[in-house]
């Protein structure tokens, strides 16, 4: 996969994903299970780009959700420190594909974000287990 495109209800905010992606990530913690959300992830700037003016939640230190201002929509996740190499870590929300067809085949990998903060196995079902 080379790009994907995302784009919130209203187009305002948008975001470009480029790189490989083998998967979407589904997470239970408090705010992902509530979002529903499948995340696909990267940083700032290499993997993923973001436009368009959005508000912010702050469930704690680690994250912000970013939402569209005008129409709502969850479009990623932005981590509020820097790594060693100086990059910032981001989620786009893959429920904003463009084109939902060229997301359908990937695995589901479930995150237990609520008590154990761990990778669950991979259960076998795809986005369009879920979408179709």
């Amino acid at each position: 996969m080379n790009q994907l495109n995302g784009t919130c209800h209203c187009k305002e905010l948008k975001w470009t994903f480029s790189g490989p992606l083998e998967s979407a990530t589904a997470c239970n913690c408090t705010s992902c299970r509530r979002y529903g959300a499948l995340w696909a992830y990267g940083y700032v700037d290499v993997e993923i780009k973001t436009t368009g003016k959005t508000s912010h939640y702050m469930p704690g230190k680690a994250l912000e959700f970013h939402f569209c201002a005008k129409c709502g929509n969850i479009g990623y996740w932005l981590g509020t420190s820097t790594d060693e190499q100086g990059r910032k870590r981001i989620a786009v929300n893959l429920r904003l594909v463009d084109e939902p067809s060229v997301i359908q085949h990937l695995f589901i990998d479930h995150f237990d974000g609520l008590e154990k903060w761990e990778d669950l196995p991979r259960d076998g079902r795809c986005v369009k287990d879920l979408w179709f």
